[in-house]
């Protein structure tokens, strides 16, 4: 507690600084809720304060929901209800035009903008993969159509990748899917029974944590929008008897954070000590705004006994209407997974696992293509919120597709709403987490246009005025 907390802050009282710094961890997931705090004189010693100080800093929280207490059972922390404030005076955002009572008018130009899915078009040499892969489709037509574990020359192209990143890689270690989701779900179908530990990140890709839930596990989340932390991943892992944790170490969704190799070597060193699955969501992994730059080792580089498990897909780098993922796993493995489908998912489109190999074995072009759309968008983005949202904060991610903002209160859910009504749909923090934190932060995909995401910046300007303005309502129920 006292390493996450950091220097308290020294301004007066110290009681209201350090009821803050908890408060943020725990806004900002970093802190779960339901966590027990620590006794007040093991707290006060470690930081360095009174115990009085302590005292007062958790009756603050107490008074405001953060924290809940009984009785000789102790303290831990808590989610209070949200509730929205009028903006603070002296705060402005710049008008983008006209406002009509709650709702603002869309250009007809623009039409409706949709910053809810981080998904690009397909790229620029797509039109020659297709023509190519429908020239190699009469050489399959002949049997039945029907590869479980894939195309014998797709599951070579995606294993020679792996191979090429230093990870020895065969064809049989391969297992092709219906796209990443498909993939994560018949893992967790696999690997997981009802009751089972899993460990998530917070934030992270809503749809896998609609397939845990589904699945009945317990989800064990850890904080990563300052970064992984290792000594907590490790302890988590240990304390919950994890049976799975779910990572995406490249360019994380929706944090755009990269892994650094020292983290992926300790990551899958304390997945070995927990005995636990490490399922790597490789989906970003070739998104890099530099296609030049030095490149991370896949996590799988660093197991040395099948507990890595890699899913990649063709729908963020390739094209979202190819539905088509793939695991790497052990052939035993392999084998087993492809058995586990049958009942639910023959097999994988022959003429989209085609497209894929093609594009696959034109994949620095492909990576360029989209470093070369994806960087100016980002930029585009970033300099709109500088200048129209002042007070929002972001971090340039290197790669990826997503910035993740920071709002400065908790009203993503809100502004949601209000963007709705304003022309554009954003997906607010909540969404990508466990149990309702995250409220401060929403997600802004960049991969529209420079021009429509300016637009779409205006717009939320003006949602983000109307829900400060807006007075005091009752408690809001996070969206998840």
């Amino acid at each position: 507690m006292a390493r996450l907390l950091g220097d308290v802050p020294r301004e007066r009282p110290v009681y209201a600084a350090l009821a803050g710094a908890v408060r943020g961890l725990i806004q900002d997931g970093r802190l779960a809720p339901r966590t027990r705090l620590p006794a007040e004189r093991d707290l006060a010693a470690a930081l360095g304060v009174s115990r009085t100080t302590v005292t007062a800093a958790y009756d603050r929280l107490r008074d405001e929901g953060h924290v809940a207490s009984r009785q000789g059972a102790g303290s831990w922390t808590a989610l209070p209800p949200v509730r929205w404030s009028a903006r603070p005076t002296g705060e402005a955002v710049p008008a983008a035009g006209k406002r009509f009572g709650r709702a603002y008018p869309v250009p007809e130009t623009a039409g409706f903008i949709d910053l809810g899915c981080a998904t690009p078009g397909a790229p620029a040499i797509f039109e020659e993969a297709v023509a190519a892969a429908v020239a190699e489709l009469p050489r399959h037509s002949a049997g039945p159509g029907y590869e479980p574990a894939g195309l014998a020359s797709l599951r070579e192209v995606v294993a020679a990748g792996y191979a090429a990143r230093g990870v020895p890689t065969r064809p049989d270690q391969i297992v092709v899917t219906t796209g990443a989701q498909h993939a994560f779900t018949l893992l967790t179908h696999s690997l997981a029974e009802p009751g089972d530990a899993v460990m998530v990140e917070r934030p992270t890709y809503p749809h896998a944590l609609g397939a845990l839930r589904g699945r009945g596990v317990r989800l064990v989340p850890v904080g990563v929008n300052e970064g992984w932390d290792m000594e907590l991943v490790a302890g988590g892992m240990r304390q919950a008897a994890v049976r799975m944790a779910y990572m995406i170490p490249d360019f994380q969704n929706p944090t755009g954070r990269l892994m650094p190799a020292a983290e992926r070597e300790a990551l899958v060193g304390a997945a070995r000590r927990a005995d636990a699955f490490l399922v790597a969501d490789e989906t970003f992994a070739d998104l890099a705004l530099d296609p030049d730059a030095p490149r991370e080792p896949p996590l799988a580089a660093f197991d040395t006994g099948g507990r890595v498990i890699s899913v990649g897909s063709a729908s963020k780098l390739l094209w979202g209407g190819l539905r088509i993922g793939w695991i790497r796993t052990t052939a035993p493995l392999a084998r087993r997974l492809t058995l586990a489908r049958e009942p639910f998912d023959m097999a994988s489109p022959v003429l989209d696992q085609l497209i894929v190999q093609e594009l696959l074995l034109r994949l620095e072009e492909v990576r360029a293509d989209r470093a070369a759309t994806l960087l100016p968008s980002r930029d585009a983005l970033a300099e709109a919120l500088r200048a129209t949202l002042p007070g929002w904060e972001f971090r340039l991610p290197d790669g990826g597709m997503c910035l993740w903002a920071r709002l400065g209160a908790p009203v993503a859910t809100r502004l949601a709403e209000a963007a709705e009504r304003a022309g554009v749909r954003v997906a607010p923090g909540p969404v990508f987490g466990v149990d309702g934190v995250l409220e401060d932060y929403v997600r802004l995909p960049y991969v529209l246009p420079p021009g429509t995401l300016r637009l779409a910046v205006e717009r939320l300007a003006h949602a983000f005025q109307e829900v400060r303005e807006a007075p005091a309502a009752r408690p809001v129920t996070a969206y998840v």
